[in-house]
């Protein structure tokens, strides 16, 4: 009776490495020989199941060793372990514990780098960037990603800041419930990569439902709501004036920010291509639109002698050069440039956004311009049945006269205001 194990020899391996076949040494055991090479393979079944493990190329791994390795598969079978799945534990185990060099950090960046061009724009990138290195890497950056448990992100979320207004310190999540809310959800995404990745394992401790929603207030509870702080508009005149007294690309930007009433990412992302300075006319594409649609800006005479001082000198710029260009070559003005502008002039208390509002109260009480013609010169989107009617076309033409109205009123001296009747021919009509 021939052997139920051990059939192979170190000659009939070297002679069976020659043909392709699958070739038995017993107890589960195969030589399996292919065009492209040679490897050992255990067959088993467990629970009904029939399974197959490799156990590595024969040119790494001879007869004895493979037969070693199907012992220990046969001694894990026996136990009611299924040896593949033992496998798998034995090297995730190995990478959590090689992750131990791998920060939170690391793994933000690497997450950032990844999704990045799959983000509508550059702005959105910044943001994350933005947010998690100042709230989340003080504290957790240069910890191990596995490390990371509920005690960590609540000690990010409930971090003490001091509110814009000057009050008290307090935590994040209470001062400021909409950011502590996004930097919640992108921790909770970088630690799923993590996980994903191998370099760490078991429950995502920054999840919400079910979890941190058990020991924080909905952000939507914490506090109401408030505006960005707003100037009033019979205020802008004097600010502007103040305004142009500062030197330096982000005063000019704000100054542009302010006559267009455009957001702070449309201004300080614009490239030179998209302005058409003949046509007096900016247009803003939807990739770089908060609403996804194509945007017209109509120019006024003060606008066009802002991009008139910002343009270099000597007029070399291309289309993707920046206009309003940052500290570093190749660069836009940064996020935070107007928030420094705001702090050197001492007006804590405004926002540039909150601009954006004094214009459409401008526009409601001062003119007797349409709602709709505001509101497409603000890029808002606007009812069903008004988007029926004004679907033709986007305004263009009233929107000009309302932003002219707008600069001339912006640029007037506080005496000259009290001296003109309020600008209700400003019909737009």
């Amino acid at each position: 009776m021939g052997r139920t194990i051990g059939r192979l020899t170190a000659l009939a391996v070297q002679r069976a490495k020659m043909k392709p076949g699958v070739y038995a040494d017993g107890g589960g055991l195969y030589l399996q020989v292919a065009p492209n090479g040679a490897s050992w393979i255990y067959r088993f079944m467990l629970d009904g199941r029939s399974r197959e493990m490799g156990l590595g190329p024969l040119a790494l791994f001879g007869l004895r060793e493979a037969r070693e390795k199907a012992l220990d598969a046969r001694r894990l079978r026996h136990a009611g372990i299924d040896p593949i799945e033992a496998r798998k534990a034995e090297r995730a185990a190995k990478r959590i514990s090689d992750s131990k060099a791998i920060t939170f950090r690391q793994c933000a960046d690497a997450y950032v780098k990844a999704h990045r061009a799959g983000w509508r724009n550059a702005k959105h990138a910044g943001q994350w960037e933005a947010t998690l290195a100042t709230y989340a890497d003080p504290t957790v950056g240069a910890l191990p990603v596995q490390t990371i448990d509920t005690a960590l992100v609540m000690k990010v979320l409930e971090q003490e800041i001091t509110d814009v207004s000057g009050g008290s310190a307090a935590a994040l999540w209470q001062v400021k419930p909409e950011t502590a809310s996004r930097l919640r959800g992108r921790i909770e995404s970088i630690l799923d990569w993590a996980k994903v990745r191998g370099y760490r394992e078991g429950e995502n401790p920054a999840r919400w439902r079910g979890h941190l929603d058990k020991l924080l207030p909905a952000r939507a509870k914490v506090r109401k709501i408030e505006h960005h702080a707003a100037l009033p508009y019979d205020e802008v005149a004097d600010f502007l004036r103040t305004l142009q007294l500062q030197d330096g690309v982000a005063a000019r930007a704000l100054e542009f920010a302010i006559l267009t009433a455009a957001r702070t990412g449309e201004v300080i992302g614009t490239v030179w291509g998209e302005m058409n300075v003949s046509e007096r006319l900016w247009i803003v594409p939807a990739n770089r639109m908060k609403g996804g649609r194509e945007h017209r800006v109509p120019l006024s005479a003060r606008a066009l002698a802002i991009l008139a001082e910002t343009r270099p000198p000597d007029n070399a710029v291309s289309e993707n050069d920046f206009v309003f260009r940052g500290s570093k070559p190749g660069r836009p003005l940064s996020n935070m440039a107007f928030l420094m502008l705001l702090r050197r002039m001492k007006r804590e208390d405004l926002t540039v956004h909150g601009f954006r509002s004094s214009f459409r109260d401008w526009a409601a009480e001062r003119t007797n311009f349409p709602s709709e013609v505001a509101e497409m010169a603000l890029a808002h989107a606007i009812s069903d049945k008004t988007e029926k009617a004004y679907r033709r076309g986007d305004l263009f033409d009233r929107r000009r006269r309302l932003m002219t109205a707008w600069e001339e009123f912006a640029l007037a001296s506080r005496h000259q205001m009290q001296d003109k009747p309020v600008p209700l021919h400003h019909t737009g009509l």
